[in-house]
């Protein structure tokens, strides 16, 4: 009998590879299959990442990546979202996702610990665009097949984010994003399946940049669009790719995961239960590990009433989330930058009390430099829960918070699927307002009901003739 691979699978001579599968289902995939309840989390997911976009264009970083697409100009392709403009498509893809992800906005799936909008609602709008003419119901159909990659081959992994030393978003975004792009463009499922042979040499995404608070961990997410969209392109020209792309004998899994996942998994029911409903949406604009805590906080301050005074925060989360939002216990305890902030839960736990909420404001410099936030989130101490950690060791984690008052008191108050999970979702008037707090961030002055319009359009898609229209609504 034949020795199974390193992914746990028979040899890919006896069996095709995850990539046929994830090619044909993308490829295939016609919006008109597709029930109400995934459409309109299509719908939903391409508004929020639109509108996240609009918000990041004024992000650190952003100005700069922009500036070097209008400096190599080139061909008028796709459009430059916030900035104007247009320029080849993959330029415009990488932008557009930085852009994205840059306020740390966009969705996230809680159990695979990744976003995905991110990757493939810029890159299917790219790939639109170069295509031409392509109405909104095939762009649904497109974002789809890149949200559902991402999502399935996230749920497939069983190593725990820190200990891989790979950020997934990106790392599976190079996926999702050649997924989407290559709907879009109308690939056939030959070339689909090529060109996820082709990106696979140029996957990466690595957790220094979180470590280091580098703005890079903005701009990754942009280099997975780019290369997708490189990659249907190439395919489109008639480059084979590799084709043992994820259980080949130096495929994704056996390479990048050392084995752990599972191809199976991803295929399970594919094009018949959709992953992408289970995304979830962020209220506050930091880490998703911050926000089991900053909810728990919150139903804490609701409870001590005005005028209490905090004495200390001990905050306990699993190992993973320790790892990502509570270390180095410095940096985390008195962040220098807004990354540092975005990744910190002492910082996110103090403002949310002493404001009353986490906003888009409380990520900006000059936030950062508050003496009362600075003070309690010295008090505030995180540490890995046990229990939390048996139970919820491979997903966004989970809070048990403990606020120790100065008149004595002692509260307590867990919190395990945060706000916008889907058990838990953002209401429609919250989803308003953070696309209208989004649209107030802009690079450059968009018309005051740009938020609205947004929503009109994306609501409307299947009736939108040509998608184009959609990215100039969001240009000055």
């Amino acid at each position: 009998m034949p020795a199974a691979s390193a992914s746990g699978t028979a040899p890919s001579s006896e069996r095709s590879d995850l990539a046929v599968d994830l090619a044909r289902f993308a490829a295939g995939l016609q919006a008109a299959q597709l029930d109400a309840r995934v459409v309109a989390a299509v719908k939903t997911n391409i508004l929020d990442t639109l509108a996240c976009a609009l918000a990041g264009s004024s992000a650190a970083a952003i100005g700069e990546v922009a500036s070097l697409v209008q400096e190599w100009g080139g061909a008028p392709q796709a459009g430059l979202l916030a900035f104007g403009g247009r320029y080849p498509a993959h330029h415009a893809a990488w932008a557009n996702a930085a852009m994205a992800h840059a306020r740390d906005f966009d969705d996230t799936h809680d159990a695979a610990i990744l976003h995905a909008g991110i990757t493939a609602v810029p890159a299917a709008l790219a790939a639109a665009q170069l295509r031409g003419g392509l109405p909104g119901d095939e762009l649904v159909a497109s974002v789809a097949a890149g949200l559902e990659v991402t999502c399935r081959l996230g749920t497939a992994i069983r190593m725990d984010v820190m200990r891989s030393g790979f950020i997934y978003t990106a790392l599976l975004g190079y996926f999702g994003a050649t997924a989407a792009a290559g709907r879009a463009l109308g690939l056939p499922q030959a070339q689909l399946r090529d060109a996820l042979g082709i990106v696979y040499s140029a996957v990466a995404g690595n957790l220094q940049v979180t470590r280091e608070a580098s703005l890079m961990k903005r701009v990754l997410p942009g280099m997975a669009a780019q290369a997708a969209l490189v990659a249907v392109q190439m395919a489109r020209k008639g480059i084979h790719g590799v084709q043992g792309v994820f259980e080949g004998d130096y495929g994704f899994f056996p390479l990048y995961l050392r084995g752990e996942a599972h191809a199976d998994a991803a295929r399970e029911d594919l094009g018949r239960r959709f992953e992408l409903l289970n995304l979830s949406y962020k209220p506050y604009a930091s880490c998703r590990n911050t926000h089991s805590a900053v909810d728990a906080v919150l139903q804490l301050r609701a409870q001590a009433g005005d005028g209490a005074e905090v004495e200390a925060v001990h905050v306990g989360v699993n190992q993973s989330g320790y790892q990502m939002v509570c270390v180095p216990e410095a940096v985390r305890a008195s962040p220098r930058t807004v990354v540092d902030a975005q990744f910190s839960i002492p910082y996110c736990v103090a403002a949310a009390w002493i404001d009353g909420g986490l906003r888009l404001g409380h990520f900006g410099p000059e936030a950062l430099q508050r003496d009362e936030v600075r003070a309690l989130a010295a008090r505030v101490r995180p540490h890995v829960d046990e229990a939390i950690e048996r139970g919820w060791g491979r997903s966004i984690t989970p809070a048990h918070v403990v606020l120790v008052l100065r008149d004595g008191r002692r509260l307590e108050a867990r919190v395990d699927l945060p706000r916008g999970h889907p058990e838990n979702p953002m209401s429609a008037a919250e989803f308003a307002a953070k696309a209208a707090d989004c649209a107030s961030l802009a690079v450059r002055p968009l018309a005051a009901d740009t938020a609205t319009r947004l929503a009109a359009a994306v609501e409307g898609l299947e009736s939108l003739p040509d998608v184009s229209a959609l990215v100039r609504l969001l240009q000055p």
